[in-house]
């Protein structure tokens, strides 16, 4: 039984060796899935979901001639577009954002 002790280095000073065993074997966890490939498959499945009822709703706009709601939708889907297939435009613009409010991102 471990005494209980301020920090891990007085753990380790007294002969608690096994409390860093311990904190090594539960962090390599070879049960895992393999999550490597989710977002590209995501990407794929959605995709073309994304792009249908996008083409659904922009014919939509045009047979009922409303040019203006027609344009605001294609800009929209273009922007949501980009940001779903395009994989690190999120990062690069928060990252331009803080820089242009003077933030360090470093």
């Amino acid at each position: 039984m471990l005494p209980l002790l301020s920090s891990t280095t007085d753990a380790l000073s007294s002969g608690g060796t096994e409390l860093l065993n311990l904190a090594v074997e539960t962090t390599t966890n070879e049960d895992a899935p393999d999550t490597g490939g989710l977002a590209d498959f995501l990407r794929g499945f959605f995709g073309p979901l994304f792009l249908v009822i996008v083409s659904i709703v922009a014919v939509f706009f045009l047979f009922t001639r409303e040019i203006t709601r027609f344009a605001q939708f294609i800009i929209l889907a273009i922007f949501i577009g980009i940001v779903f297939y395009v994989p690190g435009i999120i990062e690069v613009i928060a990252v331009a954002l803080a820089r242009a409010m003077g933030v360090s991102t470093e």
